[in-house]
This record gives C-alpha cells, sequence and structure tokens, in this order.
C-alpha cells in the first residue's frame, strides 16, 4: 500500500488549497479512504472521511462546511478541497486507508496558513 499526498502550502488565511492523494497497492476502489491531521502541540483529528463508491462523506466539526473530500476511482486519488483556511488549520494533512484491519497512512502534506 502506498500514500502520495501533494498540494500542501503556505497560504494566507481566507485562502484555498487543495491536497491529492495518489493510491497504490490495494483495490482503491473497495475501501473508504480518510484525511487526519496533526498539529504542534494538538490532538490528531480525523478530518473527513469519504466511502468507497464516494457516495457519503462525513467531516469534523472544524471543518463543516469549508472542507470537501471527494474521490476519483479510475485514478485512485482521494482529495482534499480546503476553503476559508483558517491559522488553526495549520496541520500536517494524511491521507489514511484501513486495508485488511492494517492502518496506512501517506508521508504527509504541511499545510501552513499565515499572514
Amino acid at each position: 500500500v502506498q500514500l502520495v499526498e501533494s498540494g500542501g502550502g503556505l497560504v494566507q488565511p481566507g485562502g484555498s488549497l487543495r491536497l491529492s492523494c495518489a493510491a497504490s497497492g490495494f483495490t482503491f476502489t473497495r475501501y473508504p479512504m480518510t484525511w487526519i491531521r496533526q498539529a504542534p502541540g494538538k490532538e490528531r483529528e480525523l478530518v473527513a472521511i469519504i466511502t468507497s463508491a464516494g457516495d457519503s462523506t462525513n467531516y469534523a466539526d472544524s471543518v463543516k462546511g469549508r472542507f470537501t473530500i471527494s474521490r476519483d476511482n479510475a485514478k485512485s486519488t482521494v482529495y482534499l478541497q480546503m476553503n476559508s483556511l483558517k491559522s488553526d488549520d495549520t496541520a500536517i494533512y494524511y491521507c489514511t486507508v484501513n486495508v485488511y484491519g492494517s492502518h496506512y497512512w501517506g508521508q504527509g502534506a504541511q499545510v501552513t496558513v499565515s499572514s
């Protein structure tokens, strides 16, 4: 299983970023995908989850209405569109999947929201 995130960076408050996660090594269409973030000094937070078919999503209260998770099963890629970014969104964002009881993580994408 391999998960490779991209799209992180530095953005001003109120700005937008889109993270991508390219998956390989497993049957992507069978598994829900999640985005989890880790900020310095804070607990890890499950940001968003999407079902295998992409027909249902769920979000942390802290990002509802601002973030959108989506997937392209033809490309084995999951996305996280982040709008109206705040300084509290600064974190490393990880794409994760649970396959056969093992939880796999990407290398992470740093998102920094600062003026």
